[in-house]
């Protein structure tokens, strides 16, 4: 693959890297090649030479919502690095500015910005760890707002390699999911945003803060929401009702703070946050009658 892809884009690949480093659950095994694009040409033609040779490949953006495999993972892992952490900050047109955003700027980065230019819409992100990509592709919410409802269009590359880009009207988000005809690495996402007080948008940042604090583990290594919520209820509450917080498995554990939540309590394997997925959906079954589905995406090599 090396030869195919010149000697810039060859330097930037890494062999048996390790991935923790790059999850917020400090936890999983190596990537047999990992590599970090200068820019959406390069990007392109990486992922079109392991097209071309079925090298498999993995997108790994900010690392928040995945469990990466003890045992790695096999193939090539793609992030972006620094060279996709940019806004550009449009004219104001009847009230709203579009920004294009980087897929790599860090959600919080892009919130803060927002609100200190006084424009409304993302402001119910305050706190949502990850990135911009990663966050369009999940359609990130919290407290009744979604990043899908603020978005104009969305930049990527498809894993053969070809740049696409994806108006509104094709974008078809839903609970904690971004339909796409394609399999897509986000590269920027364009936003419109409403013109509003700053000091409004700061109380609100402030009482969703104030919020997160109270409700969510903010000391330990975790992957924010383990299961989505099913249809008219809280999968925190039915986690509860189980009877599993605080419930330890090696050394991963149901949050005593919010049922939702695992964290690792230093040395957590991958393993054992999947065997403690795998009983909590057993238990709320049994209690519920729910299967709790996972928010967390699990990648690399499982046996």
């Amino acid at each position: 693959m090396l030869a195919l892809i010149g000697a810039e884009a060859a330097a930037r690949v890494r062999r048996d890297h390790p991935l923790a480093p790059f999850t917020s659950f400090r936890i999983g095994g190596p990537a047999d090649l990992m590599f970090e694009p200068a820019d959406v040409e390069m990007l392109g033609r990486v992922l079109a030479a392991a097209h071309e040779l079925r090298i498999p490949v993995t997108l790994l953006g900010g690392g928040t919502n995945v469990l990466v495999s003890d045992r790695g993972v096999r193939g090539l892992v793609i992030r972006l690095g620094r060279d996709f952490d940019y806004r550009r900050w449009g004219d104001e047109i009847e009230q709203t500015v579009t920004v294009d955003v980087g897929a790599a700027t860090r959600l919080g980065k892009l919130v803060k910005e927002s609100v200190e230019r006084g424009l409304e819409g993302l402001e119910f992100a305050a706190g949502i760890p990850g990135t911009v990509g990663g966050g369009a592709l999940m359609n990130a919410g919290a407290f009744g707002g979604e990043i899908g409802a603020a978005i104009v269009d969305i930049e990527g590359v498809s894993l053969d390699g070809k740049k696409i880009v994806f108006d509104r009207s094709e974008l078809e988000f839903s609970y904690r999911r971004l339909a796409l005809r394609v399999e897509l690495m986000v590269t920027s996402v364009r936003f419109r945003l409403l013109r509003s007080s700053v000091g409004k948008l700061r109380r609100i940042v402030e009482a969703v803060q104030g919020k997160r604090r109270s409700k969510q583990p903010l000391g330990l290594p975790n992957a924010g929401s383990i299961f989505k919520n099913p249809q008219g209820e809280f999968a925190g509450r039915l986690i509860e009702r189980a009877g599993l917080k605080g419930r330890t498995l090696g050394q991963a554990q149901v949050s005593p703070g919010h049922a939702n939540f695992i964290v690792n309590l230093g040395g957590a394997k991958a393993s054992d946050v999947r065997d403690l997925m795998g009983l909590i959906q057993d238990e709320v079954w049994e209690r519920s009658g729910v299967w709790l589905e996972p928010e967390v995406r699990l990648v690399g090599e499982w046996g």
